[in-house]
């Protein structure tokens, strides 16, 4: 029984380990790593960070849009990317859409390191940066004053 039960296991290829039959493993040698020292790293020198407008623009035009709706402010976009400061009428918008566009104005000079200024009730003055608006006389005349007066429109 013993004769067939290893013919058997001959035949499916589960010949069990024979003493006499020694199987050779080549194994790659154990190499250590070498931990040398490492290079040191080159120093690159910092590059000089050149602003990409002169902070001394002559002021030659600025923007004045009258909205409409809100689809129209990519007008106020473009201008004050190019550097070009923009007076903002919102007298012919609805409430919404009138805040929806005093937030874009407040995104847009936040991001671009420019000022927003109300310069009377519905008209805003967005600048770039390399424009400072001076205050006259009638310093913070509009300070406690909010932006919309009342609930039934911008109040014109």
């Amino acid at each position: 029984m013993g004769d067939a039960l290893n013919r058997a296991m001959e035949r499916f290829g589960w010949r069990g380990y024979d003493e006499d039959d020694e199987q050779v493993f080549d194994e790659p040698e154990f190499s250590r790593p070498n931990f040398s020292e490492p290079e040191p790293i080159a120093q690159l020198p910092r590059p000089e960070i050149v602003p990409s407008k002169s902070t001394s623009l002559d002021i030659s035009r600025i923007v004045s849009v009258t909205l409409t709706s809100y689809a129209d402010a990519e007008v106020i976009g473009n201008a004050m990317r190019d550097g070009v400061p923009v007076i903002i009428n919102l007298s012919k918008m609805n409430e919404a859409e009138a805040r929806r566009i005093v937030d874009f104005a407040a995104g847009l000079a936040f991001a671009l390191n420019g000022s927003m200024e109300q310069v009377v009730e519905g008209v805003l003055l967005l600048t770039p940066e390399s424009v400072k608006v001076e205050e006259g006389q009638q310093k913070n005349a509009f300070a406690n004053e909010p932006l919309f007066a009342n609930k039934s429109g911008l109040g014109f």
